[in-house]
């Protein structure tokens, strides 16, 4: 399956591009309206894309990753204003720093914020949130055992207050 090589235009520009990392993944959303004539190119060491937006301007946007990705499982999606593009990473579980393998960051690549999460330390927070469900798991578990010996108006009460319980839980996390 070969792809055509993809020719970088005379008169282009980059399309604004923002990124962020996963365990497993890094995502990068090229802002682009309206893209057409949509040209993806994975490899494992570097991405090209070329497109069009509704005013016909070119962009043209060549990058080498940080670390090598898998080019079977990225995947690119076109939408309405943006290219989301989806990298698998070679080492899972391995931060990229920045995008690039060069340290210099061009303007056109900015970092999403918005989606940007601090996954090193996700599995000590997983943890306390794993404790929280023990915990309440253990209480639900005592009073459906007390429950068993209670009549049929003790079980609706206590219903009702494992209702509360669990709203209030729900508002506090």
């Amino acid at each position: 399956m070969n792809k055509p090589k993809i020719v970088r235009p005379e008169v282009s520009q980059p399309a604004h591009a923002l990124w962020f990392d996963r365990k497993k993944y890094v995502t990068i959303n090229f802002a682009v309206q309206k893209p057409t004539d949509v040209q993806v190119d994975i490899q494992p060491d570097k991405m090209i894309l070329c497109c069009k937006n509704d005013t016909d301007d070119v962009f043209y946007n060549e990058l080498h990753f940080y670390d090598k990705v898998q080019i079977y499982d990225s995947r690119e999606r076109v939408h309405e204003r943006t290219i989301n593009v989806l990298l698998r990473k070679i080492k899972p579980d391995v931060a990229w720093p920045r995008l690039q393998k060069d340290p210099a960051k061009p303007s056109w690549i900015s970092v999403d914020f918005d989606n940007w999460r601090d996954w090193e330390h996700e599995e000590n927070e997983g943890k306390a949130e794993y404790d929280q469900y023990v915990d309440v798991s253990g209480i639900l578990l005592n009073l459906i055992r007390f429950s068993c010996s209670c009549t049929g108006l003790c079980i609706l009460q206590l219903l009702s207050h494992v209702w509360l319980f669990i709203t209030l839980t729900i508002y506090v996390c």
